[in-house]
Formats: structure tokens, sequence, C-alpha cells
């Protein structure tokens, strides 16, 4: 016996009994509520597509299956054998029982399935009269909790019934039967669609890796706006300022959110614009340049915030504060008709 051989076993045997004896299955739904919670959670591999793969079977499949696995720990009788036990319990003058059956593997997978589009919902629900709310990581320790509690039932329920009894995934017959339906077929046409088989499973599956390393680019766009700072320090989009006097300055913050799949700079300029309006048009009659600032470098989905005093240089009313963004070059004359984005508020001023 090698070296690696005699120390597998006792490296196996340094694990907990209840891990030794829990049934494959089990461990890996539990594989895979930790690989999601890996994958969302740790900064480096939550930007990877093995968030979506984990992701996807975690919402989908795993909590139906693992609370499925501890209703029914029984292992289900196909249905051709089912009719053979009835018509045998009939011959004997006996009543056959479906309760006893379980299901078998088809339903357990399809009611997995739907179970878990139900469960999730839920807890979601259930997670909305808290004070967490309906957030990524309270949904998602939920959902984990939701799946080893059941798991956990599940490896107790099946423990206490007999070995023949219980449900079991026969992974080594699917292996081994698949292994002998593509390298020894009956005939040549099954060769033939075993080899198409596995070729259009491979397609789908590249299909898919693809849609998930390479998703689309989706909408290129820039969010602009300004917010104010209520009594709290909260930041809101309400309470900007409206009366001023000369002079005076009164803080705004002038936000920016890069979404155009590039790092980008943006140049802001603020301008005090005396406007005259005629039903829909807007005429500006005067504007001069109160300030003008760069932002630093702004990553893809990133943001990036900059408080900024408002110091009117002149008295009027209805006077417009316009800032204008420019991701570049700005232009010799500023205007809304050459910036890319513009926001603006009104203010009225007066001498101090």
């Amino acid at each position: 016996m090698s070296d690696k051989e005699r120390t597998s076993p006792r490296l196996w045997l340094v694990l907990p009994e209840p891990v030794r004896e829990l049934p494959a299955d089990l461990a890996a739904v539990l594989a895979i509520v930790v690989a999601t919670c890996v994958t969302v959670l740790v900064p480096v591999l939550n930007e990877t597509p093995l968030r979506a793969v984990f992701g996807l079977v975690f919402v989908l499949f795993v909590p139906g299956y693992a609370f499925i696995a501890a209703l029914f720990p029984e292992a289900g009788t196909p249905p051709a054998a089912l009719d053979t036990e009835e018509a045998d319990a009939d011959e004997e003058g006996t009543s056959g029982a479906l309760g006893d059956r379980g299901i078998d593997g088809i339903e357990r997978v399809a009611l997995s399935f739907g179970l878990s589009i139900a469960i999730v919902p839920l807890i979601g629900l259930v997670l909305n009269f808290t004070p967490w709310g309906i957030r990524l990581v309270p949904v998602l320790l939920s959902v984990a909790g939701f799946t080893v509690v059941a798991t956990g039932l599940a490896a107790v329920r099946r423990q206490s019934l007999p070995a023949d009894e219980r449900f079991r995934v026969p992974y080594r017959q699917w292996i081994d039967d698949g292994r002998e339906e593509l390298l020894n077929p009956e005939t040549r046409l099954d060769g033939a669609l075993n080899v198409l088989l596995v070729a259009s499973i491979l397609l789908a599956v590249g299909a898919v890796g693809y849609a998930v390393v390479v998703p689309p680019g989706g909408e290129d766009f820039t969010e602009f706006y300004l917010l104010t700072e209520d009594e709290n320090g909260e930041q809101v989009a309400a309470a900007y300022p409206t009366e001023l006097t000369i002079d005076e300055s009164q803080p705004v913050i002038v936000g920016i959110g890069n979404h155009e799949h590039e790092q980008l700079s943006y140049t802001v300029v603020a301008q005090l614009q005396t406007v005259e309006q005629d039903g829909n048009e807007t005429t500006v009659l005067e504007r001069t340049e109160l300030d003008r600032f760069t932002s630093p470098s702004i990553a893809n989905n990133g943001t990036w915030q900059m408080t900024h005093g408002i110091q009117p240089t002149r008295t009027g009313e209805r006077l417009r504060v316009k800032y204008l963004l420019y991701p570049g070059d700005v232009p010799a004359s500023p205007s809304v008709e050459n910036a890319y984005r513009d926001v603006h508020l009104w203010i009225n001023v007066t001498q101090s």
C-alpha cells in the first residue's frame, strides 16, 4: 500500500463522524452554500463569474432540494416497479400504499426548483418586516441558514431509516451507465446520437458560460445629481438653498456616477444665469462662471461627490445656478447645448 493510500483514510477519520456519514447529495448542498457565501462576500471573488454561477444554483435549486430532502428522506420506487408491487399486492389480497414509495429523482428535482422559487421570496417577505430589510447580505445569510437547517434535518431523518430505505443519489451508476452508453453503443445510430447529444450539451454549457463571463454591455450613461444634508447629516434630494445674499456661500453636494464601461475623469462648470422664459422656451440673457472643478479618475460603476459652495456674484430673482458636466475637454463657451449632462436649481439673491 502506498503512502498516499495509507494517509487518505487517516485524514478521513479526522473529520467528525456526522460529516463522514453525511450523504453525498447533502454534502454537495452544503458545499454550494459555502461557495456561494464566499463568492458573494469576498471582495475579489464577488467580481468574477463564479458569483453568478453559484448564485443561480443557490437561489433556484438548493433551498428547495434541502427542504424536499427533509420532507422525503426515503428512497422512491420507480413507477414501473410500483405497478408490479401493486399487482403482486392485489394477487395476495393486500393493498399497496402510494405514500410508502416516497418520490423518485425526477419528481425530487422538479419540486426542488418549484419550492426554491417559492421559499426565497417568502424569506424576502419576512425580511421586509425586520430592521435588516431586503438587502443582499441579510437575504444571503437567511437563505443559507434555512438551507443548512433543512439539510441537517434531512440528514437526521435519513439516518433514522434502515439503510436500504434511505434515498441516495446513484451517481456511480449514472457514471457507469453513461460510460457504457458512450463507449459501447448498441448500434451506429446510437453512437451517432450519443455524439450529437454530447456536442449539444457542450455547446449549451459553452453558450451559458460565455453569457456569464461576457455579459451584455448594457447602456452607457453617467449619473449627475445635486444633494444636500439634512439636520441629521443624511444626504437628501431636498431642502436646496433658495434664498441667498450676495457673496454668501451655501453648500450643495455635486455627485457623479460613472456607468460608461470605462474609467473616466469629468469636469464640472458651475454658472450663475439670468434667464427669460417664454412658454417652454428658456433663453439665457447673462451667464457668469462661478466655479470649475475636475473629478479624479472614476472607475466604471464608481461614484464621486464633492461639496460645492454656491456664492452668487449679483442680485436678482429667479436666477438659475446651472451645473454643466463634461467627460473630457470643456468647450470655450460652456452651455447647455454642448454639455454632456446638466442639473440646476433656482435661487433668489438679495443684498446682505
